[in-house]
């Protein structure tokens, strides 16, 4: 951390792999009677029946700012702000055409900002415990309501964030936001709370550092200080600012959102928001009713009569409430922001009360331990995490050119029993953009690695705004630096403005190579989106063939290379990724196994190349198949059987 208008239903149960050639799939999907046919290949589209989730994280202040000025610490009015308007129907159509089911609309609960909204009755925020201009999504000031920067008018913002879920539920897509149980912003105060709810803190004992029911730790006799500033920083840049005097009044000081126990946290620390109390006592155990271990195999409404009888902490009914107001507003699923810093329990808790409400609610959460991965799906009832630490990080190496190819079969098959459940991307809010120098230096070289993480598996697949044109984050707005696209402070984003073209939203602006790589992306994720394989079995072609070429048989696949094949009974899909930039040649060999599994006499048989629409042969002699294959420079190709 830097710090119901769909046919289908999303599915998600828990499927255990065996160790065998095949993974256990879903009942193969029923193919889209609007596909376009050639011959027997179902070439890329997609209707509103997605065979799995494609997600399109939009930080939503910068998406419609058409502002270019980029003034580091520039102030809204210098810099321009995007707002919910902006996601007109032609915005959305754009993204949805990009196969996207669901929008994280990241940003949108209200947060710290320095914008002065006094004459809205908004206390003013004290620069000294808010990171950037514009503040970070993850420090929030107030549940009940959204971002007042987001709004043509601050005093009716949330009717404008409620008219935004409409309008895009109308364009066939579902709506994510933030939820950030582990911290809030050190000034929570909700001005919008339902009459009879208090405030985070509200009626705390702050005599004791810890008891059940207060929903922060205190560091009792202590007041808060501001951290030490790293040399030369300022907040806002040095500007001159009513209460940025190096002081917030803070009696006693609260731990911090990271877990610091300091009065004075570091400035590494995150000072901007204070850590919330689950029922997890100082010394690390828990003061609520444990779960059984059963439970991993139970329903959600079994989770919610488990918890009916039980005594909980103070913070999980807040949560639980917050989360409840917004589904009634029609918020169709949750991002959770670090929630391994948060027990198991408490997610039990609060999403089978979710999906008790709306059992198609998406649940996405970021989890970086491996070791947890398995209880916060099983007893925590997480539909998805993020699959960073293996799978991204893995690619990552590959794509950088310092790890092997076969990295990735590592990692995928670390996650083999939860692959459904994975959730995969080469950027979001947090990671560097792929574009930026500190990355790889060039949107092409992420071309291979976005068919890979996409058509890998039956993990949803999330791409970040301005990723599918090429996007290199190079802006320094004031507060973190360059390589990430700010989250902190006011800012235009240039590539993503040249699709937005003044709001047309038509590329208008786009150079030619920011054009291809849009309808690049858009061929791939549609292929994720809607293709019957995608939901079916993974077999690796990669050390099949590493192996063949030990051989001699095969003489030029290598690790620069990566393999493998998604199937099921009524589609048969290979697909190929040159992470070069020099061409290759060589035979791609199936292996018998999987050819008889396929039910493949010998004989000739077409592939169609669902990215170009390119014809290949593929060979069956003696039950093992062969594909004469030329790649080009960072080429890939999704090649789809015709029987």
């Amino acid at each position: 951390m830097l710090s119901y208008p769909f046919a289908r239903k999303w599915s998600v149960p828990l499927v255990i792999f065996t160790s065998s050639l095949f993974a256990c799939s879903h009942e193969p999907g029923k193919r889209d009677e609007n596909v376009q046919d050639k011959g027997d290949v179902a070439v890329s589209s997609i209707t509103d029946e997605h065979v799995k989730p494609v997600v399109y994280q939009v930080f939503t202040r910068l998406f419609g700012n058409t502002n270019t000025t980029n003034k580091s610490w520039g102030t809204i009015e210098e810099n321009g702000v995007g707002k919910f308007s902006d996601f007109t129907d032609e915005a959305l159509q754009g993204i949805k055409e990009l196969g996207v089911s669901h929008i994280w609309y990241t940003g949108v609960p209200h947060h710290d900002v320095i914008t002065d909204y006094s004459a809205y009755g908004i206390s003013n925020d004290d620069p000294d415990v808010v990171k950037g201009r514009a503040g970070s999504p993850y420090a929030v000031k107030d549940y009940y309501t959204v971002n007042p920067d987001l709004a043509d008018d601050p005093a009716n913002r949330l009717a404008e964030f409620e008219a935004l879920i409409e309008r895009t539920h109308k364009n066939g897509m579902k709506v994510i936001i933030d939820i950030v149980p582990n911290h809030v912003a050190r000034n929570y105060q909700s001005l919008a709370k339902p009459d009879g709810a208090n405030d985070f803190g509200e009626k705390d004992d702050v005599s004791l550092e810890y008891a059940r029911d207060n929903n922060f730790y205190y560091v009792v006799g202590q007041d808060f200080m501001v951290p030490k500033a790293p040399q030369g920083y300022q907040p806002l840049g040095g500007e001159t600012h009513l209460l940025a005097d190096g002081e917030f009044k803070e009696s006693p000081a609260k731990w911090t959102g990271n877990g610091s126990r300091k009065a004075q946290p570091d400035a590494n620390d995150w000072y901007e928001t204070v850590k919330v109390n689950y029922g997890v006592k100082p010394d690390g155990t828990y003061d609520f009713a444990m779960l059984p271990a059963q439970y991993a195999n139970k329903t959600a409404d079994e989770h919610v009569v488990f918890w009916a009888d039980k005594s909980v902490p103070d913070s999980w009914i807040k949560f639980r409430d917050i989360t409840q107001y917004w589904l009634a507003k029609g918020v169709d699923g949750f991002r959770y922001d670090m929630a391994e810093m948060v027990p198991v329990a408490f997610w039990s808790y609060l999403n089978s009360h979710i999906k008790h409400i709306n059992p198609d609610a998406f649940l996405l959460a970021e989890v970086y331990d491996p070791s947890k991965y398995r209880e916060y799906i099983t007893l925590g009832k997480m539909d998805f995490l993020y699959d960073k630490v293996g799978f991204y990080d893995s690619l990552k190496g590959v794509m950088q050119g310092h790890l092997p190819a076969s990295v990735i079969t590592k990692a995928h098959s670390e996650v083999a029993d939860i692959e459904q459940h994975m959730l995969h991307f080469l950027e979001n809010h947090d990671e560097q953009r792929i574009a930026s120098p500190q990355f790889v230096g060039s949107s092409e070289l992420g071309k291979p690695a976005l068919v890979v993480s996409a058509l890998i598996s039956r993990a949803p697949t999330l791409i970040y705004f301005g990723q599918e044109v090429g996007e290199d984050g190079s802006e320094n707005m004031g507060f973190g630096s360059a390589s990430r696209t700010t989250i902190f402070d006011y800012a235009g984003v240039p590539a993503h403005q040249r699709w937005m073209n003044q709001g047309k939203f038509d590329g208008g602006l786009l150079a030619p190579s920011e054009r291809a790589l849009r309808d690049y992306y858009r061929r791939v994720l549609r292929i994720s989106a809607s293709q019957s394989a995608m939901e079916g079995h993974y077999v690796d072609l990669h050390s099949v063939n590493l192996n063949q070429n030990n051989n001699n048989d095969v003489a030029t696949y290598n690790e620069d290379l990566y393999s493998f094949s998604r199937f099921n009974d009524e589609q048969k899909i290979v697909v190929v990724s040159n992470f070069s930039q020099a061409g290759k040649q060589f035979e791609l060999v199936i292996p018998e196994r999987l050819v008889s599994k396929w039910d493949l006499p010998d004989g000739g048989y077409t592939m169609f190349d669902l990215l170009s629409d390119q014809k290949m042969n593929i060979r069956v002699e003696n039950q093992k198949a062969r594909i004469s294959m030329t790649l080009g420079s960072l080429q890939s190709v999704v090649l789809n059987l015709v029987k």
